[in-house]
C-alpha cells in the first residue's frame, strides 16, 4: 500500500513518529477511498495538517470531545468507512474507556485509534499527558489489538497491517523526534507475531515501543560483560505472541520485560500470564514505572527516574543475572 525504500526510513526516523503518521495516512488514502480521519484538535500534533487541506471532506475536526471522538468514529464505521481516530494517549484511551468498551469492544465497530505521545515523552506536562495505564486498561476490554511500534517504519508497517485487521485496533506511539531506527530495511510485519532482532543464551530481553532500541543498545554493553542477551520487539501486545514467549522460557535463565508503561497490566503482565502455563519457567523481572506518578520532568529525565534508559536497563540485568 505505502512504497518503503531506505530513503524514506531515514527520512521518518528524523521526523519522529506522529509526523511519519500524518505522512502515511496521505498515502493510504490514496488506495483507500473510504478513509476517514478523526480527530480532537490535533491536526499538526499528529502531522496531519496536508492532509487536512487536501482532503477536508476526509478529515472530521471535533475540538475537545474524545467520548464524541469514538461515537462519531464508530457511526462512520457502521455506514462503511475506514476510520482512524487520533489525539494524546491518555485522551484517546482513558478519556473515554467507557466508549471504547461499548462501540469498539462490545459492539464490535471496526476503528483504529492512535494514541500520540504516550508513555513519558510529554513528561514536562505531567502525569495528566504521560500515559502508562492504557494498554492495562485496553487490555482487558474484549475485542481490542494493542500495538506500540519500536520506530517510524512500525508506525507505518502498523497503520498498514490495521487497515486489514479483524477488529478495533489501538497503536501507542512514544519516543521522540527524532526516534532511533530498529529497522534499516522493510520487513513482513504481522500482527501478533514478535520480531526476534538479536539472539543470545543467557538472558531474553521482551520489549516494545521507543524503548526496543534502548534494549538493543544494552545488549550490546551486556556482551561485553560476557552476559548474552537476545532482544525481541513485542509490537503486538494483544494478541501476545505465546509461542515466542514459550520458546524463550525453555532456553533462558533470566526473562527481562521493558516498557514505558506501568509494570502492572502492560507486556510485563502479559508475558507473566504466559509463563504461568508453563513449567519450571526462568524468572522473569519487570522494568518499567513501578505503579507510582513520580515528579514530572524532560523525557531523558524520567526515563533516567525509572531505569529505562540503556545504562539503567544494563544495571538491572547485571544485578539480577548473577542472582540466579
Amino acid at each position: 500500500m505505502i512504497d518503503i525504500n531506505t530513503k524514506k526510513i531515514d527520512m521518518w526516523s528524523k521526523i519522529g513518529s506522529r509526523a511519519t503518521l500524518g505522512i502515511a495516512i496521505l498515502e493510504i488514502e490514496k488506495n483507500l477511498k473510504n478513509l476517514c480521519v478523526v480527530t480532537c484538535d490535533v491536526s499538526t500534533s499528529a502531522g496531519l495538517d496536508r492532509f487536512r487541506r487536501q482532503k477536508p471532506d476526509k478529515y472530521l475536526d471535533l475540538g475537545i470531545s474524545e467520548q464524541n471522538l469514538i461515537g462519531v468514529a464508530s457511526g462512520l464505521s457502521s455506514e462503511g468507512f475506514d476510520v482512524i481516530t487520533t489525539t494524546f494517549a491518555p485522551f484517546q484511551t482513558l478519556r473515554c474507556c467507557e466508549q471504547i468498551k461499548v462501540n469498539l469492544g462490545y459492539m464490535k465497530s471496526k476503528v483504529i485509534m492512535v494514541g500520540l505521545a504516550s508513555g513519558l515523552v510529554l513528561g514536562t506536562l505531567g502525569y495528566t499527558h504521560c500515559s502508562i495505564e492504557e494498554v492495562g486498561v485496553l487490555r482487558s476490554i474484549p475485542n481490542i489489538t494493542i500495538i506500540s511500534p519500536a520506530d517510524s517504519l512500525e508506525v507505518v508497517k502498523a497503520l498498514t497491517a490495521s487497515i486489514n485487521h479483524n477488529q478495533s485496533v489501538y497503536i501507542r506511539l512514544t519516543g521522540g523526534a527524532p526516534i532511533e531506527k530498529v529497522y534499516n530495511d522493510d520487513y513482513n510485519f504481522v500482527i501478533g507475531k514478535a520480531v526476534q532482532i538479536l539472539k543470545g543464551k543467557d538472558v531474553s530481553i521482551f520489549s516494545s515501543g521507543a524503548l526496543v532500541s534502548s534494549c538493543i543498545k544494552a545488549s550490546k554493553i551486556l556482551e561485553e560483560q560476557n552476559i548474552s542477551c537476545s532482544v525481541t520487539n513485542f509490537h503486538t501486545i494483544k494478541p501476545i505472541d505465546e509461542n515466542m514467549i514459550k520458546e524463550e522460557l525453555k532456553s533462558k535463565k533470566l526473562i527481562i520485560t521493558v516498557e514505558e508503561h506501568n509494570t502492572i497490566g502492560g507486556l510485563g503482565s502479559a508475558v507473566s500470564e504466559v509463563s504461568s502455563k508453563v513449567s519450571n519457567s526462568p524468572k522473569i523481572i519487570s522494568l518499567g514505572i513501578k505503579d507510582t506518578y513520580s515528579d514530572g520532568g524532560s523525557y531523558n529525565f524520567l526515563l533516567k527516574k525509572h531505569g529505562l534508559n540503556v545504562e539503567g536497563i544494563v544495571k538491572s540485568i547485571s544485578e539480577e543475572i548473577f542472582k540466579i
